[in-house]
Protein backbone atom coordinates (compact mmCIF):
# COMPACT_ATOMS: atom_id res chain seq x y z
CA UNK A 1 0.00 0.00 0.00
CA UNK A 2 1.30 3.26 -0.79
CA UNK A 3 -0.21 6.89 0.46
CA UNK A 4 0.96 10.06 -1.14
CA UNK A 5 0.10 12.80 1.66
CA UNK A 6 -0.03 16.26 1.40
CA UNK A 7 -0.75 18.95 3.57
CA UNK A 8 -3.12 21.32 2.58
CA UNK A 9 -4.94 24.39 3.26
CA UNK A 10 -7.87 23.14 1.27
CA UNK A 11 -8.80 20.10 -1.00
CA UNK A 12 -11.67 19.32 -2.77
CA UNK A 13 -13.10 16.10 -4.56
CA UNK A 14 -15.71 16.64 -7.32
CA UNK A 15 -17.13 13.96 -9.95
CA UNK A 16 -19.22 15.52 -12.86
CA UNK A 17 -18.87 18.37 -11.88
CA UNK A 18 -20.56 17.86 -8.78
CA UNK A 19 -18.63 18.55 -5.12
CA UNK A 20 -18.31 15.14 -3.07
CA UNK A 21 -16.26 15.59 -0.51
CA UNK A 22 -14.08 18.81 0.72
CA UNK A 23 -11.96 19.77 3.46
CA UNK A 24 -10.00 22.61 4.98
CA UNK A 25 -6.76 22.46 6.53
CA UNK A 26 -5.28 18.65 6.83
CA UNK A 27 -4.05 15.92 4.64
CA UNK A 28 -5.33 14.97 1.27
CA UNK A 29 -4.10 11.24 0.58
CA UNK A 30 -3.97 9.15 -2.54
CA UNK A 31 -4.09 5.95 -1.48
CA UNK A 32 -2.63 3.31 -4.10
CA UNK A 33 -3.40 -0.68 -3.40
CA UNK A 34 -1.29 -3.43 -4.32
CA UNK A 35 -1.73 -7.47 -4.28
CA UNK A 36 -0.11 -7.96 -1.13
CA UNK A 37 -2.35 -5.78 1.03
CA UNK A 38 -4.40 -6.79 3.75
CA UNK A 39 -6.88 -5.16 6.26
CA UNK A 40 -3.80 -4.99 8.65
CA UNK A 41 -1.95 -3.08 6.15
CA UNK A 42 -4.73 -0.60 5.50
CA UNK A 43 -5.04 0.09 9.20
CA UNK A 44 -1.48 0.50 10.05
CA UNK A 45 -1.17 2.98 7.26
CA UNK A 46 -4.23 4.81 8.55
CA UNK A 47 -2.85 5.38 11.97
CA UNK A 48 0.28 6.40 10.50
CA UNK A 49 -1.27 8.88 8.30
CA UNK A 50 -3.21 10.27 11.35
CA UNK A 51 -0.06 10.63 13.54
CA UNK A 52 2.55 12.30 11.03
CA UNK A 53 3.80 15.59 12.45
CA UNK A 54 3.91 17.51 9.90
CA UNK A 55 2.21 20.46 11.15
CA UNK A 56 4.21 23.41 12.50
CA UNK A 57 4.32 24.20 16.54
CA UNK A 58 4.27 27.68 18.20
CA UNK A 59 8.20 27.83 16.89
CA UNK A 60 7.34 26.80 13.31
CA UNK A 61 9.05 23.36 13.53
CA UNK A 62 7.12 20.41 11.70
CA UNK A 63 6.23 18.88 15.22
CA UNK A 64 2.28 18.71 15.58
CA UNK A 65 0.22 15.68 14.41
CA UNK A 66 -3.17 16.08 12.34
CA UNK A 67 -5.34 16.93 15.71
CA UNK A 68 -8.60 18.23 14.41
CA UNK A 69 -7.45 18.82 10.84
CA UNK A 70 -8.81 16.79 8.08
CA UNK A 71 -8.15 13.91 5.87
CA UNK A 72 -9.29 13.24 2.39
CA UNK A 73 -8.60 10.38 0.87
CA UNK A 74 -8.52 9.36 -2.90
CA UNK A 75 -7.84 6.02 -4.53
CA UNK A 76 -4.85 6.21 -6.31
CA UNK A 77 -4.13 2.69 -9.04
CA UNK A 78 -1.55 4.95 -10.55
CA UNK A 79 0.85 4.86 -7.66
CA UNK A 80 1.62 1.39 -8.76
CA UNK A 81 2.41 2.60 -12.09
CA UNK A 82 5.72 1.17 -13.47
CA UNK A 83 7.10 3.20 -16.90
CA UNK A 84 10.55 1.38 -16.42
CA UNK A 85 10.17 -0.85 -19.47
CA UNK A 86 8.76 1.83 -22.77
CA UNK A 87 6.69 4.91 -22.31
CA UNK A 88 3.58 3.57 -21.54
CA UNK A 89 3.33 2.36 -17.86
CA UNK A 90 1.74 -1.25 -16.53
CA UNK A 91 -0.38 -1.48 -13.86
CA UNK A 92 0.02 -5.47 -13.63
CA UNK A 93 1.11 -4.63 -9.38
CA UNK A 94 -1.83 -2.36 -8.04
CA UNK A 95 -4.61 -4.62 -6.32
CA UNK A 96 -7.64 -4.93 -9.06
CA UNK A 97 -11.40 -3.16 -7.30
CA UNK A 98 -12.69 -6.02 -5.97
CA UNK A 99 -9.87 -6.77 -3.23
CA UNK A 100 -8.48 -2.20 -3.78
CA UNK A 101 -12.11 -0.94 -2.92
CA UNK A 102 -12.46 -2.77 0.35
CA UNK A 103 -8.89 -1.97 1.61
CA UNK A 104 -9.82 1.96 0.37
CA UNK A 105 -12.89 1.70 2.28
CA UNK A 106 -11.00 0.21 5.32
CA UNK A 107 -8.30 2.94 5.19
CA UNK A 108 -10.71 5.92 5.15
CA UNK A 109 -12.59 4.13 8.26
CA UNK A 110 -9.71 3.56 10.71
CA UNK A 111 -8.35 6.93 9.13
CA UNK A 112 -11.70 9.12 9.86
CA UNK A 113 -11.17 10.74 6.41
CA UNK A 114 -13.71 11.83 4.35
CA UNK A 115 -13.69 9.79 0.93
CA UNK A 116 -13.47 10.37 -2.91
CA UNK A 117 -15.84 7.85 -5.31
CA UNK A 118 -13.59 4.84 -5.87
CA UNK A 119 -13.25 4.07 -9.40
CA UNK A 120 -15.15 7.15 -10.50
CA UNK A 121 -12.89 10.19 -12.43
CA UNK A 122 -12.91 12.78 -10.46
CA UNK A 123 -11.51 16.19 -10.24
CA UNK A 124 -8.82 16.73 -7.31
CA UNK A 125 -8.26 20.54 -6.25
CA UNK A 126 -5.84 21.19 -3.76
CA UNK A 127 -3.88 24.04 -2.03
CA UNK A 128 -0.66 23.06 -1.01
CA UNK A 129 0.36 24.41 2.34
CA UNK A 130 3.82 24.69 2.15
CA UNK A 131 5.73 22.09 0.10
CA UNK A 132 5.15 19.20 2.42
CA UNK A 133 4.59 16.08 0.35
CA UNK A 134 5.08 12.85 2.30
CA UNK A 135 5.07 9.18 0.23
CA UNK A 136 4.63 6.31 2.92
CA UNK A 137 4.50 2.81 2.14
CA UNK A 138 3.33 -0.39 4.40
Amino acid sequence: MRALVQRVSRAEVRVSGRTVSSIGPGLLVLLGVTHEDTEQTAERLAEKVRALRVFPDSAGQMNEPLGDRGILCVSQFTLYGDASRGNRPSFTTAARPEVAEPLYERFCERAGALRGVFGADMEVEMVGDGPVTVMLER
